[in-house]
Parts: structure tokens; C-alpha cells; sequence
């Protein structure tokens, strides 16, 4: 991989919760992201994977400056994304790009085609030409795969995967550098998040894009990943390699996350060494004292609620968040 494209650090997002209707007060915060770190390299691909509500969305959202920070700094080829105000601003945008989750409410519904993957080019006016947009745009289709003929057509005349194809020809058309995938496959059809799969790594490989693609499932980014972060409840809790997290897990939510894989052959489905996790993600508002996946954890000791643990290289020579990393044991069901 090349030099950081994007650095992270202790980034924070806390919503605050109010409560009574003409005077109100806070009483608490949801923790969506509560101190991650990582740097983005170009040309490489950065899965972060984890539960719904462990923070995945929020952390995207407050990358492309959609919801202001609470605390932490977001550097661009070394500037801090949050300074910038105006037209700098704007620039950045076309550098920095997103592919929403839903492709059925991420489109507007009352606009064509044409108008959806050409509206980058009239908010940044003087990447091309008026008289050239058009068939930039048609040229934008063809590199997704759908034919140019289609630029007059609205959303609700293609197919889900189709609608994802033009939204990530709408985040491609300014050519930017990098590009966030806030679960882009969730909603499609298992054949369908293939082809898509297939059509990122392409567009990587021919424009030279970095990616953090976030997602529920590990198996839906395996292939796509060279590093994989793990995330739970707002924090990043291994960090590594995609192989390394892959073949020695050293977190045990990542140990459960694997084990729930979904595996072809259905006589293999309750095969030993299957964890199944008590119990729901805990509340944002109040998560456990020290280590916050203890409540679910079966490695848990006392130490495990007295001590927040570090994300740092205990064992397989990626970073974990876990004070029993190096106990290789896990729970069958």
C-alpha cells in the first residue's frame, strides 16, 4: 500500500439525550463513536465490520463531515478535514466520496438518471464542461455496467443491485481518491452483492481508489479487504491484517463474529466450535464499565470490569482490545 490517505484519530460522536418538551435538559449521551483511530492507505481497502449499532454509520457519516464531531481530528493527506469551511470544503467533497446502504431511499425518486449522476457536475461546475455532461454521464453508466440508453430512465425502473450500480457511479463520477461503503450490499440479493463486490474491485484497480467498506458480515469483505477493524459498541476492538484477522482472531467477539459465518454444506452448520453470543449489544447510553463486551464474553475475570483494555499488539501481531488475547480457547455450542 501507499503513504495514509486518511488519518484518524480518537474520534469521537456522542448524541446528546434530552429529556422534557419546553424546557429541556441532557441527561445522558449515546456513545455512537467513542475513540477510534486508524489511518487509510492509498490504494487499499479498510473493512470495518461489527453489529448493527456498534457505531459503523455514524463513523461514516462523521468522516464526510455529515454530523459534526464531538472530539478527535480527521487528517486528508496530513490537513484536518475539520477545519475546513466554504469552498475548501467543497473541494474536499470531490476527493471524498460515499455510497449510501439502501439504494431504494438513496436516490430521488423524481429525478432521472441523467440528473442523479450528473448532479455532481453542476454543484462543482468547473470539472466539465455543461456541454459535456451529458456524455460524461453516459460514460459513467457504461463503467458500472448499464447501458447509456438508460440516462433518461427514473429509479423505480431498475432492479436494486441496477439502483446500487448508479449510485456508485454518482460517488465515481468526480474521480475522487477516496470512497466510503457504508454497507452497500446489505440490502441486495446474494448473487446481486457479488456482481456489485466484483464491480468495486474493478473500479479500485482501474482508478486507483481507496476504500473503507463497512459492513455487518465478515464474510462479505473478505475478499475485498486488505485490513479488516472490528468494531463494538463505538470502539475498535482488533485491528489487523485481513488474513491475520482471518486465520487468528484474537478478540472474542471477532472469535464470535467468524463463527457465525454461514457455511454451504448444512451438515456442517452446528459444527464445534460454534459461539453463540447471549444476550443484545448493550446501551450506547450507559455500556459497561472497563472492557464492553464483557457482558457477552465468556472469557470474562474480574479485571475484565475494572480495566478499559488497550487496542494493542498482545498476541498474532495485530492490535486487540482484550486482556485474555492470548487464550486461544473458545466456546462450542
Amino acid at each position: 500500500m501507499g503513504e495514509p490517505i486518511l488519518q484518524v484519530e480518537n474520534l469521537v460522536k456522542h448524541f446528546p439525550v434530552r429529556q422534557g418538551v419546553v424546557f429541556q435538559r441532557t441527561v445522558g449521551h449515546v456513545r455512537a463513536v467513542d475513540g477510534v483511530s486508524f489511518d487509510l492507505r492509498e490504494g487499499e481497502t479498510l473493512g470495518i465490520v461489527g453489529e448493527s449499532g456498534c457505531g459503523k454509520s455514524t463513523l461514516a457519516q462523521v468522516l464526510m463531515q455529515l454530523e459534526p464531531p464531538t472530539s478527535g481530528s480527521v487528517r486528508y493527506k496530513g490537513e484536518d478535514v475539520f477545519a475546513y469551511r466554504g469552498e475548501k470544503l467543497r473541494r474536499l467533497r470531490r476527493n471524498m466520496q460515499i455510497v449510501l446502504q439502501d439504494p431504494y431511499t438513496s436516490l430521488n425518486p423524481r429525478m432521472t438518471v441523467g440528473d442523479i449522476v450528473g448532479e455532481p457536475f453542476e454543484i462543482h461546475g468547473d470539472v466539465v464542461a455543461k456541454h459535456e455532461r451529458r456524455r460524461k454521464v453516459q460514460e459513467m453508466l457504461e463503467v458500472v455496467g448499464l447501458s447509456p440508453e438508460h440516462i433518461g430512465r427514473y429509479p423505480h425502473q431498475f432492479s436494486g443491485g441496477q439502483r446500487q450500480r448508479i449510485g456508485i457511479a454518482r460517488a465515481l463520477a468526480l474521480r475522487p481518491e477516496v470512497i466510503i461503503c457504508d454497507e452497500p450490499v446489505s440490502a441486495l440479493d446474494v448473487s446481486v452483492q457479488a456482481q456489485v463486490m466484483n464491480l468495486l474491485g474493478e473500479l479500485q484497480r482501474e482508478f486507483g481508489l481507496s476504500y473503507i467498506f463497512i459492513a455487518h458480515d465478515l464474510s462479505v469483505v473478505r475478499h475485498l479487504s486488505d485490513r479488516v477493524g472490528v468494531m463494538y459498541l463505538g470502539k475498535i476492538v482488533e485491528l489487523g491484517a485481513a488474513e491475520q484477522i482471518y486465520e487468528h482472531p484474537t478478540h472474542p467477539y471477532t472469535q464470535a463474529l467468524l463463527s457465525a459465518v454461514p457455511v454451504p454444506d448444512p451438515t456442517h452448520r452446528d459444527r464445534p466450535g460454534r459461539i453463540r453470543l447471549e444476550g443484545d449489544v448493550p446501551s450506547p447510553v450507559d455500556p459497561p464499565s472497563g472492557c464492553r463486551f464483557r457482558t457477552r464474553c465468556w472469557k470474562a475475570t474480574d479485571v475484565c470490569a475494572e480495566q478499559e483494555p488497550e487496542l494493542r499488539v498482545r498476541v498474532a501481531e495485530h492490535p486487540s482490545a482484550c486482556h485474555h488475547a492470548a487464550e486461544r480457547e473458545v466456546v462450542g455450542s
